[in-house]
């Protein structure tokens, strides 16, 4: 083969090797993976101040989760804050909510009201509500498991006189109640954090002022008995609202409209949709209504009839009579019918002597 020839395809083959080389660089660097170093998370600096976790309307109770701690800048931080390693956490819980605060506000002293301060239940109070104490004891109070913030339900036992027997009735009178406090106790937890479990002898309950008048009265008819409710109970009690038109749904798909719905419907105690037992429906040997017996109805005819005869002898020894004269006979009564003959009118006298 000639020399030049050869020179030649050397110089080619050269050529296609360095241009196979650095095509395969330019594709391989294109897509290996570019090493980024990773962001080192930025410590907060200043100090760390109480913040509302969710909207606090006007008497909420304050618990654990109510608040969390958040940096705040440090020019920006006032007096009335809630500082970290400043505040008594521990003093916080059962305080009450003076005035209304959004999700992120931070907490101020004046916001919030502490028990046995003064005002402290009228600041727990809902506007148009009323607080009023009931007396309970370990057997009628869910043995001391109700704790300030719950829902119960009141029962009212009672025993139902009747002629000759009585009935005993169980009746719900009132559902979705507000536990204000249980004595005195506004807060359901220790300096810990840990639950308590007290046996009390009253509990404070927000209602409204008809269904105080009926609190009232309830107590003089017989035993109130507490029923605690469940959570879940309010998606139940909201479906039974809208169907029988008590809470107006909000038009639109507006979810701060649908919020304040719920939250309207599921703090409102209810006097309406009561049910009741019977003795008859806990036990085959009780009536549901007193029996009625036509022996005290004659009982009383003689005892009318006997006085009915006292007052005659009475009558008869003022205008004369000797003792042993008989009375005078009642006067027969005396009715009038009208009969229409002929077009006209006739009066028609029946009994009389």
């Amino acid at each position: 083969m000639d020399a030049k020839k050869i020179a030649l395809l050397v110089g080619a083959l050269l050529i296609a090797g360095i241009t196979a080389f650095m095509a395969k660089n330019m594709f391989s660097g294109a897509s290996a993976p570019q090493a980024t170093a990773a962001a080192i998370p930025v410590q907060p600096q200043g100090p760390q101040i109480l913040v509302a976790t969710r909207a606090l309307p006007v008497g909420t109770i304050m618990g654990p989760d109510s608040y969390r701690f958040q940096p705040w800048p440090k020019e920006l931080v006032e007096g009335a804050y809630y500082e970290k390693g400043k505040a008594d956490m521990a003093s916080l819980n059962g305080t009450v909510v003076r005035a209304p605060m959004t999700a992120g506000q931070p907490l101020t002293q004046g916001a919030l009201v502490k028990p046995g301060d003064r005002g402290f239940l009228a600041a727990a109070l809902g506007a148009g509500m009323r607080a009023i104490t009931i007396k309970t004891s370990s057997q009628h109070g869910v043995a001391g498991f109700i704790f300030p913030g719950d829902r119960v339900d009141l029962l009212l036992t009672q025993t139902v006189p009747g002629e000759t027997a009585s009935i005993n009735v169980s009746e719900t009178i009132l559902r979705n109640v507000r536990v204000l406090a249980t004595d005195q106790r506004t807060v359901s937890r220790d300096e810990k954090g840990s639950q308590i479990v007290k046996v009390f002898n009253t509990v404070t309950l927000e209602v409204t002022p008809k269904i105080a008048e009926k609190v009232v009265v309830a107590q003089s008819m017989g035993k109130i008995t507490l029923s605690l409710r469940s959570i879940a109970d309010n998606s139940a009690d909201l479906e039974r609202a809208i169907a029988a038109g008590e809470v107006t749904v909000p038009a639109g798909t507006d979810p701060k409209a649908e919020r304040a719905m719920l939250a309207a419907t599921a703090a409102r105690p209810l006097d309406t949709g009561t049910t009741f037992q019977t003795g008859s429906d806990v036990s085959r040997f009780k009536t549901r209504s007193a029996p009625y017996s036509a022996k005290p109805i004659a009982k009383r005819a003689e005892e009318a009839g006997e006085a009915y005869m006292r007052g005659a002898m009475r009558g008869a020894g003022a205008s004369g009579r000797t003792a042993n004269a008989a009375p005078a006979a009642p006067a027969k009564p005396k009715a009038t019918v009208f009969v229409w003959r002929a077009g006209q009118r006739q009066e028609i006298e029946i009994g009389g002597n």
